[in-house]
């Protein structure tokens, strides 16, 4: 992927339709070897970047999940105490020194590497890192990966400092559900995923659905659009556009009727108060704005 052209083409072909401006940020981002910063409404296809990347790399995909309450030992590393247990008693009467068997228990062998300690030490090729939902962490944890953002190393009390044999390509995603700390920022380029504009979210539903009638395809996505300029609880992202487009199909509502969109508009809405709100405004209307 040698320009931003081809990284289009190439996630064009893996089924993800790239705006030329996150295509150009993810060409800076492999050749800059930065982290980037994916930062959007939920559904608007941020985790799936780092999928078809790593698909288009053809290396591994290596994900941490956050959450709150996240620490060291889920994200990093921990000790297979177990197993170190186990050994400390296989050298009871042994005549090594103290401080030898505890340099053994606490060797490679008794370690349990988890996804960010993975990354650090992948020897084969760079793996592609996807650190999700980055804002559902405490900041005490987001404290933690300014050491891995900016030397791509991690420091293990027990045996000192692991650097990375090959950078990873490190993609950070948040819903901005809290505000990251300006030091996060600054290790990473950064990129707002906005909800596709119509063209865009029409040629994702092609792409997906080949065998759609054009003109239905258009129809459906414009109500999308229309309905995301509500107050809604939950907008719509592009999954819950594609899941609604298929029941349709499912259906068998080549021209949809306002019954069709009360019974699927559960695919679409997922709160009980949008649905009903989208009802009462009149489902017809809907219609209207889509021809």
């Amino acid at each position: 992927m040698t320009d931003t052209s081809s990284i289009q083409k190439e996630f064009d072909q893996l089924g993800y339709v790239l705006d030329e401006e996150l295509a150009t940020v993810l060409f800076l981002t492999l050749h800059l070897q930065k982290p980037l910063l994916l930062e959007g409404p939920p559904g608007v296809g941020k985790t799936e970047v780092a999928n078809v990347l790593a698909q288009a790399l053809d290396t591994e995909l290596i994900r941490l999940q956050c959450y709150e309450g996240l620490d060291v030992n889920a994200a990093v590393y921990e000790w297979n105490y177990q197993k170190q247990l186990l050994s400390i008693k296989l050298q009871e009467g042994s005549q090594k020194s103290e401080a030898e068997k505890e340099s053994h228990i606490f060797g490679e062998d008794f370690l349990l590497q988890r996804p960010l300690l993975r990354a650090i030490t992948a020897t084969k090729k760079a793996p592609v890192l996807l650190i999700d939902e980055i804002d559902r962490a405490d900041e005490e944890f987001e404290a933690f990966l300014l050491e891995l953002l900016s030397a791509f190393q991690i420091s293990i009390p027990e045996m000192g400092t692991i650097k990375a044999t090959h950078k990873p390509l490190v993609i950070l995603t948040s819903n901005r559900t809290r505000e990251l700390s300006d030091a996060l920022k600054r290790r990473c380029l950064y990129h707002w995923v906005a909800y596709p504009d119509l063209p865009r979210e029409l040629r994702i539903v092609q792409k997906h659905l080949p065998q759609l009638d054009k003109q239905l395809s258009e129809n459906l996505v414009r109500i999308v659009q229309v309905l995301r300029e509500r107050k809604l609880n939950k907008v719509p992202g592009i999954a819950e556009t594609l899941d609604w487009v298929n029941a349709l199909v499912a259906l068998q509502a080549t021209n949809p009727t306002a019954d069709d969109l009360a019974r699927s508009l559960g695919c679409l809405l997922k709160s009980a108060d949008d649905i009903e709100m989208v009802k009462a405004s009149g489902l017809e209307e809907l219609l209207v704005v889509s021809e």
